[in-house]
């Protein structure tokens, strides 16, 4: 992440805008109720050990501090983000395995990194305050999920969502196929799993999956203005809409990391995850 944070598009006019987070792989700027998030790792925003630890840390802070809405955002045009990090999830596994470590024993280890990433996306998802997404380029595997842990998305022209994991003999494995259903359908859900094919922002318009299309590089002031609006709101209001339109699929998500824990521990998905790692492409989860 590069040192000096800048004010994310929609706060340029504004000096004052305190910056209140600063991790690693993003920060938080805040003006009164308003929190914007922004991403920041090459190449793609992957979502790694660091990042999960400064996710949680932004939970933390949003626990002590509640805006009345908040925004994700990306400083990287091309990426929203790419989802989880696979070459360290690759350069751990080899690094497991070549020290006498079992494949039992790194599922376990695969387990409790889901627990806490599901963890980070429950909270998202039952936050009692808005939560948007605003997307370009790149929006896929976690990257996806984190959208969808959202209760709004934003996306320029240049988005595009997609589950790749059928690609490495994987399923979603941070709550993409519970939510994914709940917000389109199990039939679109269906779609992207099994065909591989990526979404535009025009047909996730289309579909229901995100409620604003805008121009390329407009996402993040449109999001902002969005979450101006809904920050009006009453919290105790916006809160009990949320639970009423937003269950948390408990089952599903459960067994959603069971799937994915057990195919974790199949041959073929230890052969993709090298492919992937040795890959010169710009972009092998294409």
């Amino acid at each position: 992440m590069s040192t000096e944070v800048q004010p994310p598009a929609g706060f340029e006019a504004r000096l004052d805008v305190p910056t209140v987070l600063a991790k690693q792989t993003l920060s938080a700027v805040r003006d009164g109720d308003i929190l914007v998030v922004t991403m920041d790792s090459e190449p793609a925003n992957e979502i790694g050990l660091q990042s999960l630890a400064d996710l949680e840390a932004l939970l933390e802070y949003t626990a002590m501090h509640p805006p009345r809405a908040m925004v994700f955002a990306s400083a990287r045009p091309n990426a929203f983000s790419a989802g989880a990090d696979l070459r360290e999830l690759h350069r751990e596994l080899e690094r497991h395995l070549g020290t006498g470590g079992d494949m039992a024993h790194a599922q376990r280890e695969v387990r409790v990194f889901l627990d806490r990433i599901h963890g980070v996306m429950n909270a998202l998802d039952q936050a009692p305050f808005t939560t948007i997404a605003a997307i370009s380029g790149v929006c896929m595997g976690g990257g996806f999920e984190l959208a969808l842990a959202c209760d709004l998305r934003v996306a320029d022209k240049s988005a595009r969502f997609a589950f790749p994991e059928l690609r490495l003999g994987l399923v979603p494995g941070w709550g993409g196929t519970a939510r994914l259903a709940r917000e389109t359908s199990p039939a679109l859900l269906r779609d992207l799993l099994l065909t591989g094919r990526t979404l535009g922002a025009p047909r996730a318009y289309e579909v229901g999956l995100i409620q604003s299309p805008v121009a390329r590089g407009e996402a993040t002031r449109v999001a902002i203005a969005m979450a101006r609006q809904t920050a009006r709101f009453s919290p105790d209001a916006v809160a009990a809409t949320k639970r009423l339109t937003k269950p948390l699929q408990v089952a599903e998500l459960e067994a959603e990391k069971d799937a994915f824990v057990a195919l974790f521990a199949k041959p073929t998905v230890r052969e993709a995850l090298a492919r992937f790692a040795n890959s010169t492409d710009i972009r092998p989860y294409l």
